[in-house]
């Protein structure tokens, strides 16, 4: 027995339903929950919890600690991991990582492969299980980046639909279908029929049934693999994580396949052992017959009633009838362009059509102009224009009066398919019995001429009105301006969420708050989303990186010393402290301009920069040297005051941290300099500008500034691009951001209250915003974070108004989305945004990590009050601070004494 599985018997081992993705979850999970641990506290956990033994419990740690090793992060129910590797032979591969299970799999690797299919031009090895997707490229290294691997959800199934009919897997299922259906009779009952020939009697059946798009063991085969092999829900479901962020994406370069990637390479002979089912030209005839709108009938989907509004439908027929007060005609000639857009209508009709005047006293003054006819349409007397009257002799059967040219009796190759073309484009979603009706003709053959049309994509056939049942027609002109309109009134429909949703979903989408990321693709993709942002020195790594990632300096120093990461300074903050812009390389030409605004000029700058273009990067001794200047300590300063104006950089990152303790080692008389350099002067330096290697469009700017601002934010407003201080505003990107909403990759709409009008935001950005959930916890961030939304996006409450700023060394405290605690530069003055008393829990614990982040930290008021006779004291005393002769002083975690016996 095999409840749920389909009536199959699977001839070898590879032969198989992928795993449910409530399987794939749970082991993602549990991937994640064991690779969070010691390897000893691992070990114990599979033993104690798993009751493995020692020999297998060992053996999965250290297989997860290869993959980390290998890859630096692992593949879990929160993180796809995109492994690039070459194979023994030398071709590129592909590993897409991910436990959800072959049933999401599939579906996905199918929609990439026909994305790279049309780039390449061929196509290509592919395979999937539950454990990934691997893509083989052979002899290139044009290798495709992330957003080729990313599929809209939204197109997901389309794609599918003309992929499956040429997959071996397609043919397979045919051939199984048509032998449950009888259709592939054994010659000899008691015999078997073996497996190549029932191969080749299904692929003779499939080249003649392809021309009969609703052959119903096509349609049951699109259907088999739709829902009972694939699982398009979790797939959509999965990409849309991604664009939300829910799931991240890691993307790593590796010498050789990681451990999982090898064993996901192991079903690489599985895949296409059996690779031949069927002849190409055979899976293009089924593709190209399928009858698309029956199978979407099968599926339960299709039908566009849910998304067509009721009035919206109402409305435009109101208009396309000309019924609509602003529609309709005046006058005789008014009448007449009447008659040529509706096709032939009696007096009635037309009265109701017209502004003013008699519709009998203007028709018989039309008439004897000789440019309208009395016709019967349907039984009924009906007025037409006279231009109409071959059209309708030769479509509908007409006889038009005498007397009229003969250049009005001329018609065209396909007169009915003109006639009921323009009922079409002159009505809203219609059936083919409403046409016959009208029109005067048998359902039939109003039919046969719809089809026709469809085949031009003059009309489109389906389900559009709501309380309606059966297949209607509709002009596909008409459909489009139905769909736009109903968006719309979607989209006004749509409420936009609190303002204070922003605080909870601005960090969380930047990934404020992720643990367990210590890896320098992790770091790489924090820098991308901060590119070009002036963040002071003091907290970009204590703060800013650190609440992102496990991160550590040497990292980003490893990141700089190999050139993929470099750093700009942004303006100097008093002696001790700057603002530094971090840039991935290949960006920093697109993205960085110099602002040209009051560099230095004195004869020791033009020095340092004569001697940087002439020499390029270089050290600090042999910038001294051809300097000239006396002083170590003016050069240095020289050089610093070019930093701080963005013309000179370094390829470290440690001169900046050192700045705050600078140390000269003075030097003697003479031109002799000592052996051991500042700190503040390590690593080579070098001019911005000459990395900057290239012009730049101003539209390429604006289009790379577009999409970081909507990669750092989700939703670009007026007030995010004045804070992010974007030459012009939002004016200057808003034709950029126009296209790309036309072309929709982004939503406009009003979705955050309070930051106007025009908001453009990611979809993926939208879905997070609406799904925000209440009660985030405690968030502690340095007031110049990007993450915190407070003092631009945002104004600060009015209770820290005057108080509270984005400067450097400050923090804000956020509970559930709204500032909770605002400590002052130092942290000598705390103002608590809050009376409730069981949130002094959340903001000590807070505080308490703040403490622990800068080893000492004293508070001397909260609120105005000293710091001890506040009612956050007393929690403050229980969480690790002690009163000092200042205020309360941070010691360190609270220590518990051992019960005395």
């Amino acid at each position: 027995p095999a409840p749920a599985e389909p009536a199959r018997m699977p001839f070898w081992r590879g032969d198989r339903v992928g795993r449910p993705v409530e399987t794939g979850r749970a082991i993602g999970r549990f991937i994640r929950t064991i690779g969070a641990l010691e390897a000893d506290e691992a070990v114990d956990t599979l033993r104690n919890r798993y009751h493995l033994d020692e020999w297998a419990a060992g053996n999965l740690v250290a297989f997860l600690d290869e993959q980390r090793q290998a890859t630096g992060v692992l593949p879990t129910d929160r993180t796809v991991v995109v492994e690039r590797f070459r194979d023994e032979i030398g071709d590129w591969r592909i590993a897409i990582l991910s436990p959800l299970g072959g049933r999401v799999h599939a579906p996905w690797a199918m929609a990439i492969n026909q994305r790279l299919r049309n780039r390449y031009g061929r196509n290509l090895d592919v395979i999937w299980s539950d454990d990934g997707i691997s893509f083989r490229f052979i002899d290139t290294d044009d290798l495709p980046d992330l957003d080729d691997l990313l599929i809209d959800p939204d197109e997901l199934e389309a794609v599918l639909i003309g992929e499956l009919s040429g997959t071996a897997m397609f043919a397979a299922r045919f051939r199984e279908a048509a032998a449950r259906a009888l259709l592939l009779p054994r010659r000899r009952p008691s015999g078997r029929t073996p497996l190549w020939l029932q191969r080749r009697r299904a692929a003779d059946l499939m080249a003649i049934v392809t021309r009969f798009g609703s052959f119903p063991i096509i349609l049951e085969t699109y259907r088999e693999i739709l829902q009972d092999v694939f699982d398009l829900p979790s797939a959509r479901q999965l990409l849309n994580d991604i664009s939300a962020r829910r799931v991240r994406v890691v993307e790593v370069d590796t010498k050789s396949a990681g451990p999982f990637a090898s064993s996901l390479l192991f079903e690489f002979v599985a895949s296409y052992l059996y690779e031949g089912d069927a002849a190409p030209s055979e899976r293009r005839a089924t593709a190209l017959t399928l009858d698309r709108d029956l199978l979407r009938e099968l599926l339960g989907e299709g039908e566009l009633r849910d998304l067509l509004d009721e009035d919206v439908v109402s409305s435009v027929e109101m208009e396309l009838q000309r019924l609509a007060p602003d529609r309709r005609a005046k006058g005789l000639d008014g009448t007449h362009d009447l008659l040529r857009a509706l096709g032939p209508l009696t007096t009635a009709a037309v009265s109701e059509r017209l502004t003013e005047g008699s519709a009998s006293g203007l028709l018989r003054d039309l008439e004897e102009r000789r440019r309208v006819i009395r016709v019967q349409v349907g039984g009924a007397p009906c007025w037409a224009a006279i231009e109409d009257a071959g059209r309708l002799r030769d479509a509908l059967g007409v006889q038009p009066p005498p007397g009229i040219p003969n250049a009005f009796l001329e018609t065209g190759p396909d007169p009915l398919g003109e006639v009921v073309g323009r009922y079409a484009r002159t009505h809203g979603p219609f059936t083919a019995e409403e046409a016959g009706s009208a029109l005067g003709l048998p359902t039939a053959v109003i039919r046969t001429a719809l089809v026709g049309l469809e085949r031009t994509e003059a009309v489109a056939r389906g389900a559009f009105r709501q309380g309606e049942a059966g297949q209607e027609w509709v002009d596909t002109g008409v459909l489009r301006r139905l769909k736009r309109r109903s968006l719309a009134v979607l989209r006004r429909e749509i409420e936009a969420v609190e303002a204070v949703t922003l605080g909870r979903f601005l960090p969380a989408w930047q990934g404020v708050g992720r643990t367990g990321r210590s890896h320098l693709p992790a770091l790489v993709e924090t820098v991308r989303t901060l590119q070009g942002l002036p963040i002071p020195a003091s907290i970009l790594e204590r703060d800013v990186l650190a609440s992102r990632l496990d991160y550590s300096p040497s990292m980003l120093d490893q990141l700089m010393a190999s050139g993929e990461v470099i750093w700009v300074g942004r303006g100097s903050i008093g002696p001790r402290d700057g603002r530094v812009a971090l840039y991935l390389r290949d960006q920093l030409p697109i993205l960085h301009r110099p602002s040209g605004d009051d560099l230095p000029d004195s004869d020791l700058h033009d020095s340092v920069r004569s001697h940087l273009s002439r020499r390029g990067a270089s050290f600090f001794r042999d910038i001294h040297l051809a300097s000239g200047a006396g002083r170590l300590e003016d050069t240095l300063d020289a050089l610093w005051d070019l930093v701080w104006s963005g013309e000179v950089t370094n390829d470290t990152l440690a001169p900046v941290r050192a700045v705050r303790i600078r140390r000269l080692t003075r030097a003697g008389a003479g031109r002799r300099l000592p052996s051991a350099m500042p700190p503040s002067s390590s690593g080579r330096w070098s001019l911005v500008a000459d990395l900057c290697d290239r012009e730049v469009a101003d539209a390429e700017w604006g289009a790379a500034w577009t999409e970081l601002l909507l990669e750092r934010h989700g939703v670009v407003t007026r007030a995010g691009a004045r804070a992010e201080n974007v030459p012009g505003g939002l004016t200057t990107l808003y034709p950029i951001l126009h296209h790309m909403e036309e072309t929709g990759r982004i939503r406009r709409g009003y979705f955050v209250e309070g930051l106007g009008g025009l908001q453009f935001a990611l979809p993926g950005a939208v879905d997070r915003l609406r799904t925000a959930r209440e009660d985030e916890g405690t968030v502690t961030l340095a007031a110049a974070d990007p993450a915190n939304p407070y003092g631009t996006l945002l104004p600060w409450p009015e209770e820290a108004e005057g108080r509270a700023s984005r400067s450097a060394g400050a923090y804000v405290i956020l509970h559930d989305g709204r500032p909770l605690l605002f400590l002052e530069r130092g942290g000598k003055t705390a103002t608590l945004l809050t009376d409730a008393e069981d949130l002094h829990g959340p903001a000590a614990e807070a505080l308490t990590g703040i403490g622990a982040r800068h080893r000492r930290l004293t508070i001397e008021t909260i609120n105005g009050r000293p710091a001890d006779d506040h009612p956050l004291g007393a929690t403050l005393l229980e969480s690790g601070f002690a009163v000092s002769l200042r205020g309360l002083a941070y010691r360190g975690a609270p220590h518990r004494r051992p019960a005395r016996r």
